[in-house]
């Protein structure tokens, strides 16, 4: 992974948008598939492709007038990281605590608590 640092939420918006094409996409297929409560103007979408390609999450090519991105990072090893960078920071790396922390604080349902046990068993990590 050749990128250090979190994306902000709006980076991760069109990352996200990239991340479920198929991949070269121009910049007018992103905006178009942008949620539209976002009212970005072209503009602010370019810049947050440049500043992606700056970060190494993008390149892009150029096809006559019009310019393609791809995806260099993909969103797997992006949610890896930040979820173990998230992990160590708030809960020195305890999955018990956070799970602690969610069912403390009402976060977690009958079926979420369900989820996680049938998760856990189907990896053999009960015993």
């Amino acid at each position: 992974m050749n990128y250090s640092r979190r994306l902000p939420d709006a980076e991760f918006e069109v990352m996200k948008v990239i991340w479920r094409s198929t991949p070269p996409l121009s910049t007018l297929q992103i905006m178009e598939q942008l949620p539209s409560e976002k009212n970005w103007k072209a503009q602010t979408v370019l810049t947050m492709l440049v500043r992606l390609i700056e970060k190494g999450f993008l390149k892009s090519e150029r096809v006559g007038r019009e310019r393609n991105y791809i995806p260099i990072i993909c969103e797997q090893d992006y949610l890896q990281k930040e979820t173990g960078d998230f992990m160590m920071r708030h809960f020195g790396n305890s999955l018990g605590s956070l799970v602690k922390t969610l069912y403390d604080g009402k976060n977690l349902s009958l079926e979420d608590i369900q989820e996680l046990r049938d998760f856990l068993t189907e990896k053999d990590v009960m015993v």
